[in-house]
């Protein structure tokens, strides 16, 4: 599995008038019936108020690159200039665990 968290900054509250216009657009629903997305979920971090992270998850890299290359990419483009976003990217990779995760002593169930 794929993780990307995907930080929009804009001026006052622009980031969060994309994300808010991402759902009621039906553009992010569209996304998360996507092949392949497991996750497509926006927040809004609390000490950062001219930001949202949107936490997006894929089966794999080929899912991924099938979104990329899709139509929709353009109106997220353009919803982004539209409210002026800046963004900043972190891709994570899951790990196979063979059920010995010494991080599960952490997680509460």
């Amino acid at each position: 599995m794929m993780v990307i968290h995907l930080f929009y900054t804009g001026a006052g509250d622009n980031a969060r008038r994309f994300a808010e216009e991402m759902e009621s657009s039906g553009l992010a629903d569209a996304i998360r019936s996507r092949e392949g997305n497991l996750g497509y979920d926006y927040y809004y971090p609390a000490a950062r108020p001219d930001t949202v992270l949107l936490i997006d998850r894929w089966r794999d890299q080929a899912a991924l690159d099938a979104h990329h290359a899709s139509p929709i990419m353009g109106q997220i483009a353009a919803l982004r200039e539209k409210y002026d976003l800046h963004m900043q990217v972190e891709r994570f990779i899951s790990r196979e665990t063979d059920g010995d995760d010494p991080d599960q002593r952490f997680i509460r169930q």
